[in-house]
């Protein structure tokens, strides 16, 4: 089936509670002390040199004959989780000494010592009756032999990658102390053909690069792609017959609508924490203004009046502030105003241009591009702009966005020549950083908030 613009109806059924039909807390086994009392220390992550936690993850046990395959599947994606955040080592398979083979009995933790294990990860996957998938796992301090953690779940077999990701946050959150960031998606422009005919698709996958999907057919340029930290909505900028219109894209049931009719130009939408609002860049003549539609009453205001370009605007995580991209002062640099309007305080202060800011979630740094000296770098700021650091540089990066812990960004760059695009993540720390996998070129990424 197919939906009114001739792309297949796909099974976006986001919800934690439709993918997870149970839930339950697994209390620790036999011998093994209170879970909660006393755990390891939490990982401290410094900005400087860091070790990595040493984890051991077997595959989870087939609790019916034909599960022992996506028992597999499950460590490995938790294991990819883990190993891609970069606080994690886990222990190759090949140096386990003990075959975890019923996890309901305590592990020798000795054998987990041995190798060097601080962490262990065991669990199970059995097929139901009714067809569901139970999914249990545990998570054990081996120099202690204390259970820290234990949950269980049911869910339908095809959700089997969304189960992992749940589990790999609440290993990050157990060990970390910080919210996990694997239970989300990234929506991003899709690039194929050659450099002056590329087309571009809007395009959305898991946060590891799996499960893409394809969301517009190309027949129009996409630009921009921007989550709602509140629905299940994408807004994003589409260039058609005539002058860009801004869009909101409905993940669940495949549906657009058309944000408003401006007059000129319109760019950079991005909503508003509550998802109430879209904030945008409107072009008239040759300079660019500010506005807010209230999604609701399809109201707009002005918050900028200036001859300058004023553009890519971001809202403070509590909707009080916005930062955004003016050369009001002869070059883009970024500046902060309240929400409403109002006046407007320059926070970059540095050598060359800067582009693009995007505050983090945890309201703490924005996030920027900055050119300068023929590079491109991503970098960020404290949000008065004190505490500059540039985080990765090279030909052309751009468009930086926030995992929604607020630990990594992702960018995407280009080496140039007849290439294109591709995705890149890094740590705000500046380290670990690391290419996204995806089918073909890819450009704007953009982060969804945890699924819910």
């Amino acid at each position: 089936m197919t939906d009114k613009y001739g792309l297949p109806n796909m099974p976006f059924r986001l919800s934690r509670r439709q993918i997870i039909s149970g839930m339950a807390a697994l209390g620790a086994v036999a011998g093994a002390r209170n879970a909660l009392a006393q755990g390891p220390k939490r990982i401290i992550v410094p900005e400087g040199e860091f070790t990595p936690l040493p984890i051991a993850i077997p595959n989870f046990v087939a609790g019916t004959p034909g599960d022992a395959e996506v028992g597999v599947g499950v460590s490995q994606v938790i294991t990819n989780n883990l190993k891609r955040s970069g606080l994690f080592a886990p222990i190759d398979q090949a140096a386990f000494i003990e075959r975890i083979s019923n996890i309901d009995a305590a592990p020798q933790f000795q054998s987990w010592k041995t190798i060097n294990a601080q962490a262990l990860v065991t669990g199970r996957m059995t097929r139901q009756g009714d067809g569901r998938l139970k999914a249990e796992f545990r998570l054990w301090d081996v120099n202690t032999g204390q259970q820290l953690t234990g949950q269980q779940y049911f869910t339908s077999p095809e959700y089997w990658r969304r189960i992992a990701h749940i589990i790999s946050d609440q290993i990050y959150e157990r060990l970390t102390g910080e919210k996990g960031y694997f239970d989300s998606r990234v929506v991003f422009v899709d690039e194929t053909g050659p450099k002056e005919r590329r087309v571009k698709r809007l395009a959305m996958m898991d946060q590891d690069g799996a499960n893409v999907r394809y969301l517009t057919k190309g027949s129009d340029l996409v630009l921009t792609p921007r989550f709602s930290p509140s629905t299940q909505e994408i807004t994003y900028m589409e260039f058609g017959q005539g002058d860009p219109r801004v869009y909101l894209f409905n993940i669940e049931t495949g549906q657009r609508e058309i944000v408003g009719n401006f007059p000129g130009m319109s760019f950079s939408p991005r909503f508003s924490p509550d998802g109430q609002r879209v904030i945008m860049s409107l072009q008239q003549g040759g300079n660019s203004n500010l506005f807010v539609m209230d999604l609701r009453s399809k109201t707009t205001t002005r918050l900028t009046d200036t001859p300058a370009i004023d553009t890519s605007p971001s809202y403070a995580p509590d909707g009080s502030k916005i930062c955004f991209e003016s050369d009001r002062g002869g070059k883009p640099q970024i500046y902060v105003m309240p929400a409403g309007g109002g006046g407007a305080q320059r926070i970059s202060f540095g050598e060359g241009s800067y582009s693009t800011p995007v505050w983090s979630p945890r309201g703490d740094y924005i996030a920027f591009t900055k050119q300068g000296g023929g590079q491109f770098a991503i970098g960020i700021m404290k949000t008065d702009g004190s505490g500059e650091r540039i985080l990765t540089s090279g030909y052309h990066n751009e468009g930086p966005t926030f995992a929604p812990n607020g630990r990594v960004l992702m960018f995407f760059r280009e080496a140039g020549g007849a290439g294109g695009p591709s995705l890149f993540t890094i740590d705000i720390s500046g380290r670990n950083e690391l290419r996204v996998p995806t089918p073909g070129y890819a450009s704007d990424p953009a982060w969804s908030p945890l699924l819910s």
